[in-house]
């Protein structure tokens, strides 16, 4: 079975899931997280799970591929590297924070390692400098983020 079609069966899915007098979104982005096999296998099991409840990314990246932020309310898809349906989580809280404005409680949100803010800081520094390299810009204490808030709706 073709990606597309797997995708909006799960879609289907959910939508088929609701009740009566209950809102349905019209709208859903599909996406996996991180930027390579094993961060994407890996972290979308840690939301599938309940572990990871956050995510963020960097906000120059938004404004360089011209893309909308997420706004509570909306819903996504998320995959595996593969393109295999996860689940589907919406988005609740979305604030731009500095990168050293984040905080504890965020790190142990975001559910990864040790969920420790040492941990949080080591990784996401990791990967935000690599990301600020593609884009063409270097990176910063108070590089802007976007630190969203999730919970998941919908799994298989």
């Amino acid at each position: 079975m073709n990606r597309d079609k797997v995708i909006q069966e799960f879609w289907k899915a959910y939508l088929d899931s609701f009740g009566k007098g209950r809102t349905k979104p019209d709208s859903f982005e599909v996406w996996y997280f991180g930027n390579n096999e094993n961060m994407a296998n890996e972290l979308g099991a840690l939301v599938k799970a309940g572990i990871k409840t956050a995510t963020c990314s960097l906000y120059w990246s938004y404004e360089v591929e011209d893309e909308v932020l997420p706004e509570v309310g909306s819903h996504s898809l998320i995959t595996n590297w593969d393109g295999q349906p996860i689940c589907i989580i919406e988005t609740v809280g979305v604030e731009i924070k500095a990168y050293n404005q984040v905080d504890e409680h965020f790190a142990y949100e975001e559910g990864e390692g040790d969920r420790s803010l040492d941990y949080w800081r080591e990784v996401h520094w990791q990967f935000f400098s690599k990301e600020c390299e593609d884009i063409g810009c270097q990176p910063r204490v108070d590089m802007p983020l976007v630190c969203e808030r999730f919970r998941v709706v919908f799994f298989s």
